[in-house]
């Protein structure tokens, strides 16, 4: 440990070894699929500005979420395509350590913003009559910048860690983007305070949120029980089965990623990391927008617009 130098200049990223004829087919479905991507949280991010309709604390926290997806996705697939269409699997160290960086920086972000969102959604519903009070514009900018606050904090002691580690090979790392779990594996050194820092600030930033996420959510569950009304019940589920399908695919996959015991084959993991990612984001939107009756009808509303305004 007494040197830290960096002797690797370059990794070799070993996510996609199939034949050059496959890589175009995987460049043109990816690019589609981040494309669509980038298109549909952009969408709903413009809805939220424009429609007043939609300037409330929960749309509010649902436009943070849209800008941490295309930022997630946006770490990792352009150098993905790159490599895709050039044929060419490799990535400079410095770029690398980046990566890792923003990966973990947008991946604490959007636990954390999950977090706060079932907050917002307890308190809609359990305590509607101070909602307006609690749930304040000061008290949702506070708790989005201390969500971004804390993820840039965290990622920060990751990477301070991690660059003090000597890197000396193998320059391979068996994905298509550099994960802070395959990149300790090219340090020439012990790992295991890395590994332990790690494994504690997962179960910090998942376990406890998601017992949290689900504390909030029994109580809400208990609330919605006691409306007498049908169509009350109704519109009190349709406010929360977004969120939750959307906080099961977050914390299953993460969880399945940095908490459950490594597989004995190890390839296999590629395929998490990979839903993680891409499709992540893109779920999010979609079952965000379709799933939504305010959005879409602030999109029709824009639509309508557009069109009037093309008439005349």
């Amino acid at each position: 440990m007494g040197n830290n130098q960096t002797w690797i200049t370059g990794v070799i990223l070993l996510g996609f070894q199939v034949d050059p004829e496959l890589e175009v087919f995987l460049f043109g479905f990816f690019l589609l699929f981040y494309s669509v991507t980038l298109l549909g949280n952009g969408v709903i991010l413009g809805l939220i500005c424009v429609d007043s309709h939609l300037h409330t604390p929960m749309y509010f926290f649902l436009s943070n979420l849209a800008i941490v997806d295309m930022s997630y996705a946006s770490s990792t697939v352009p150098k993905m395509l790159a490599n895709l269409m050039m044929h060419r699997k490799t990535i400079a160290f410095g770029a690398c350590i980046l990566q890792t960086s923003m990966y973990l920086i947008h991946a604490v972000t959007e636990c954390t913003c999950l977090l706060v969102m079932s907050y917002d959604r307890y308190v809609a519903i359990c305590h509607p009559l101070q909602y307006s009070v609690i749930m304040s514009w000061r008290v949702c900018t506070i708790l989005a910048a201390m969500s971004w606050l804390f993820s840039f904090l965290l990622a920060l002691v990751h990477i301070t860690l991690l660059l003090r580690l000597p890197f000396c090979g193998p320059q391979k790392i068996n994905h298509f983007f550099c994960p802070i779990l395959p990149v300790f594996r090219l340090a020439c050194a012990d790992t295991r305070l890395n590994e332990l820092v790690l494994f504690v600030g997962s179960v910090i930033v998942l376990v406890g949120p998601l017992c949290l996420v689900l504390v909030s959510y029994t109580r809400i569950l208990w609330a919605i029980l006691r409306i007498q009304s049908g169509e009350g019940c109704r519109k009190a589920f349709s406010t929360c089965s977004s969120h939750l399908r959307v906080v099961g695919i977050f914390f299953g996959c993460a969880i399945d990623i940095y908490l459950v015991p490594k597989s004995r084959h190890p390839k296999e993991q590629q395929d998490i990391p990979l839903l993680f990612t891409l499709f992540s984001p893109k779920v999010n939107q979609l079952i965000y927008s379709l799933r939504n009756a305010d959005v879409k009808g602030a999109l029709q509303r824009a639509l309508c617009e557009e069109s009037h305004f093309q008439l005349e």
